[in-house]
């Protein structure tokens, strides 16, 4: 009873050998700014500008800026602090391209998630699929099984009656040949 179609779901390999089989082909996606040092900070800087620390830094700034120059505490930025803007022209100079670099990377790295995960729901699909055939069969083995266990229930009842009435028919002989002599 080596038949492959018998296996039970106990003995069937998992689909994988580990979870992130799919994510492993994207894995050469590197930065857009490159895998080094600089690299990775600039990235952290990018994500860091949309964050509530930078924006209530930048506005503390901002506002001691204003106030120490208007008050006259010192006078380095007067109105109409043509510093402070050409700061904040820096500022959105290196700020823009480093957000967009940094939104580009996030969007490769979406998109290889996306398309891991279709791969493994592909795979699971296929699994399943594989295990409602190997279901499907057994299903149908154990059909055809039943059917020879009721025939051979038929052949066995059958061959049992037919033994009574053999026997039955003996004794009557054997009775028959005693009472005769």
């Amino acid at each position: 009873m080596d038949d492959p179609t018998l296996t039970t779901t106990a003995s069937v390999k998992p689909a994988s050998q580990h979870y992130f089989r799919f994510h492993v082909p994207h894995v050469h996606l590197s930065p857009v700014f490159g895998g080094d040092w600089f690299a990775l900070k600039a990235e952290a800087f990018a994500r860091f500008f949309g964050t509530p620390v930078f924006l209530i830094s930048q506005t503390v700034v901002v506002a001691a800026w204003i106030t120490l120059n208007v008050i006259g505490i010192t006078h380095f930025d007067v109105y109409p602090f043509i510093l402070l803007n050409l700061a904040f022209s820096l500022q959105a100079a290196y700020a823009a391209p480093l957000i967009l670099l940094a939104q580009t990377r996030q969007a490769d790295r979406d998109k290889a998630h996306a398309e891991a995960d279709a791969l493994h729901r592909e795979d699971l699909a296929r699994a399943s699929m594989e295990q409602q055939m190997i279901v499907s069969k057994q299903t149908k083995m154990l059909v055809e099984l039943l059917e020879q266990n009721t025939e051979l229930t038929k052949v066995t009842r059958d061959l049992t009656q037919r033994i009574e009435s053999l026997t039955s028919e003996l004794h009557g002989r054997i009775c028959e040949a005693r009472d005769g002599n």
